[in-house]
């Protein structure tokens, strides 16, 4: 029995590992949307340890750690990374067949070197090794980055932020070229008690006075135009947790602005009609301003609000649910393409039992001379691991080119979450390999070359516009 990191690791055909080693390992990394804080980038700092590198911020970890009983104060709390880390560590063999095992895996072989399984009996000594390798080699974030060959990344951040930490990164000279993405998500939550206070600030870094649903859209496109010009950025993010088309008038949603500005209580319907105008209304001003419109569809957040209550958002307590329809993300579509005016799109659905009907709502409106005008993002959040990329890449390929995806991402807040493009990156060679081995595939060594050094990296590049 194999108790070592195995390097063909997914690829169980001989030519998915040809394909693997020789065209897909070497390329540099895209991560066109991740968590990573620019303070940090800035900052540069040396990590702690491997408690501070694999525990802060994932709540991934977090999540499994719950499910085994572990103490918050070992989690979330306030015990030492190393301690925490010994908690994790306890319980890191008996997590078969769960992604967190082979990204674990992946991340001490690659930035330490580190073959054999981490277990409780181990974990003092791969502990103190690797404390000692992260002083010598002084592996601070942007090593982190360098070290896994990753030209670019785009952090998110919401329109009233100051950027001010993608302003001096943009200063320095650094191999990693970072950006931002454009997430507005609160302003469009006119449901929430917040809202009013969000538009307040919103005004005040727009320098437009918000008076209206048409001049929130106006100091909204400010904000764009400052993360385009400070950045460089064509990246926008749009969280849809749940979304209902609904027709609407000019004057309905002035009327339902301002309520929800008063704090009014709005009926659901009201809310579907300001949702339907808020991500039509910004879609026009992605188009018409160069960006590409990234919809997050279909998280079920603070699912357990009692957790949340105890330890915040975003720390393991969201879920995935299907609240979102195909037909109402259609006619979104439906009606920026009658408009003229829909914009690069990119669908990351958070159900996978539903990813077939969301490759086929993509391709059909793909057209006006734009590659992969509308397609279906990477498997994200619950999808990312083996089982939900091979799910894609067999369902969509019958549906939508695979070769004209735009590939993997982190979606991560961890500066050492990159190996999981290479695990996508392993499963997409073996894939094409049993398609080759079987027959279903002829075209050649260098057609199948092309298309792997698009979807791991071409694509993205070409796609964004990011010059890389």
């Amino acid at each position: 029995m194999n108790t070592k990191f195995n390097e063909e690791l997914f690829l169980t055909n001989e030519t998915g590992r040809m394909l693997y080693h020789k065209y897909a390992e070497p390329m540099p990394i895209i991560d066109y949307h991740c968590h990573l804080q620019p303070v940090e980038i800035y900052e540069n700092k040396e990590f702690e340890d491997l408690g501070e590198m694999w525990l802060r911020g994932d709540h991934y970890k977090w999540r499994a750690m719950r499910t085994f009983g572990i103490a918050e104060e070992y989690i979330t709390g306030s015990a030492s990374y190393h301690d925490k880390y010994l908690a994790f560590a306890e319980i890191l063999p008996k997590l078969v067949g769960n992604p967190i095992y082979i990204w674990c895996a992946l991340e001490l072989k690659r930035y330490f070197d580190i073959d054999e399984p981490l277990c409780a009996e181990n974990a003092e000594e791969i502990y103190q090794k690797t404390t000692r390798m992260i002083h010598e080699k002084h592996m601070t974030r942007r090593w982190c980055m360098e070290h896994s060959n990753v030209r670019l990344v785009s952090t998110t951040e919401d329109p009233v932020d100051d950027l001010r930490y993608h302003i001096a990164l943009q200063k320095e000279e650094m191999f990693t070229r970072v950006i931002t993405a454009f997430r507005p998500d609160k302003a469009m939550f006119v449901g929430l008690e917040s809202f009013s206070a969000y538009l307040e600030k919103l005004a005040q870094v727009s320098g437009v006075a918000i008076d209206s649903f048409a001049t929130m859209l106006d100091a909204l496109e400010a904000r764009l135009r400052f993360f385009q010009q400070t950045t460089g950025t064509t990246v926008s993010d749009d969280g849809i947790p749940h979304f209902t088309w609904a027709d609407y008038t000019d004057a309905e949603i002035e009327e339902i602005f301002r309520k929800g500005r008063a704090n009014i209580p709005l009926t659901d319907h009201e809310v579907d009609q300001y949702q339907s105008a808020f991500l039509y209304e910004m879609a026009r001003r992605y188009n018409r301003n160069g960006y590409v419109m990234q919809l997050h569809i279909g998280t079920y957040l603070d699912a357990n609000t009692t957790g949340v209550q105890r330890v915040g958002q975003s720390t393991g307590f969201d879920c995935a649910d299907d609240q979102c329809s195909v037909t109402s993300v259609g006619e979104l579509l439906n009606r920026l393409t009658i408009a003229g005016e829909l914009p690069k799109t990119i669908l990351y659905p958070l159900d996978g039992t539903k990813i077939e009907t969301w490759a086929i709502l993509a391709a059909g409106f793909c057209d006006n001379g734009t590659k992969a005008k509308v397609q279906l993002g990477a498997p994200w959040w619950f999808n990312d691991q083996a089982f939900g990329i091979q799910r894609q890449f067999e369902a969509c390929a019958n549906l939508y080119p695979v070769s004209l995806s735009v590939g993997m991402l982190t979606d991560s807040r961890s500066f050492i979450s990159y190996p999981r493009h290479e695990l996508y990156r392993r499963v997409l060679c073996n894939y094409l390999g049993q398609l080759i081995e079987r027959g279903e595939y002829f075209s050649g060594e260098e057609a199948i070359r092309q298309v792997i050094e698009d979807v791991c990296f071409r694509n993205a590049n070409e796609f964004f516009g990011f010059g890389v």
